[in-house]
């Protein structure tokens, strides 16, 4: 019988950063995950945005999230001999005198003045992109190569003996002596960090979950080099590799996780509005995001089986809200600290 501290169970961004964070605090943990190529991690652009929303509101605690996010993402690069954190001015259009006027008197608050520009620099969009009304720029943003992250992290928990790649099977799950059991492993908590999975969680499944499926594109734009992200009727977002990622659609009712038809047309067809220059479509992803009613993230343990917690609900948010509760989750496991009422499980008990 193999003895951990912690099972952890999925290994998308939720469970790598609770992992690191863990491991960070001296204590070993076991991952299980099937590995599978629709997941929200894999077909996520990472974008942190401070500001959003048609009213341009600040992101749910923006000016705790994202020094900390720059932080964990920094000190994960030099531990893991990769690039994944890229800043990136975000370059909103403006379509009318309203949501013009709207954005200028966001930018003379105060409060919100650090984030946002009343004057973009287009850069080489000036030239190969449809002339919009107006458009305002947004900084403190960025994007997180959080597939690279998992990716790299996957490869390190192989090597050490640390992930069993197979769909997790509820049943097997044995309560004994105040332990977790788990096949040949033994634990002393498991936690789900399932992402859209958690749906049909047996232990967790009373929680408020949903999920919308969206689908993104990835492209490559002739003589362009973006380097800002754009968001015009889509997000187009440069990757390190030259390509474009571009989304993302949202579908509330779907029947699978697979790219549509349906999908791909919408997306070419907001591009091509936006665009003057031709694209060439690399690959059509698409994923089932996790969604909470009051988007606020799940973390918590069970009311019944004290050894089970969940981490997840992150949503579209991830690469901005992940490294901060993730570090709160562990501190909570780690030192019993409580977790602020806002993401603890039991305001729904």
């Amino acid at each position: 019988m193999k003895q951990v501290d912690y099972i952890i169970v999925g290994q998308g961004l939720a469970g790598t950063l609770l992992a690191h964070f863990l491991q960070d605090g001296g204590k070993s943990v076991f991952l299980i995950d099937a590995g599978e190529q629709g997941t929200a991690t894999k077909v996520a652009a990472g974008i942190i945005n401070p500001i959003t929303g048609r009213r341009y509101v600040k992101s749910w605690k923006v000016d705790t999230l994202i020094p900390f996010a720059k932080e964990t993402y920094r000190s994960l690069e030099v531990l893991l001999g990769i690039s994944i954190f890229h800043p990136r001015p975000i370059i909103r259009t403006l379509f009318n005198v309203r949501e013009e006027n709207d954005w200028l008197a966001r930018t003379a608050d105060p409060a919100y003045a650090p984030y946002m520009q009343d004057v973009a620099d287009l850069e080489n969009y000036q030239d190969h992109s449809i002339k919009a009304f107006s458009y305002g720029e947004l900084k403190h943003s960025a994007q997180v190569d959080i597939g690279l992250l998992a990716k790299t992290y996957r490869l390190l928990f192989k090597e050490k003996d640390q992930l069993l790649e197979e769909k997790f099977d509820y049943e097997k799950i044995d309560f004994e002596g105040g332990k977790i059991r788990y096949g040949n492993m033994e634990a002393e908590k498991l936690i789900f960090c399932e992402g859209a999975q958690a749906v049909s969680n047996p232990f967790f499944n009373y929680l408020p979950f949903g999920g919308a499926k969206g689908e993104v594109l990835i492209v490559r734009i002739k003589e362009t080099h973006f380097e800002k992200i754009l968001k015009h009727r889509v997000f187009i977002v440069p990757l390190t590799d030259g390509t474009y990622w571009i989304g993302s659609s949202y579908n509330w009712k779907f029947e699978h996780s697979q790219p549509t038809e349906d999908g791909r047309q919408f997306l070419a067809a907001r591009l091509e509005e936006v665009l003057k220059v031709p694209f060439e479509i690399v690959e059509h992803r698409a994923a089932v995001r996790p969604t909470v009613k009051d988007r606020r993230p799940f973390l918590g343990s069970h009311p019944e089986w004290p050894q089970l917690y969940i981490f997840n609900g992150l949503g579209t948010k991830g690469a901005s809200l992940g490294p901060y509760w993730a570090k709160q989750m562990a501190r909570h496991l780690l030192l019993d600290v409580p977790l602020d009422k806002e993401v603890d499980i039991q305001r729904f008990a």
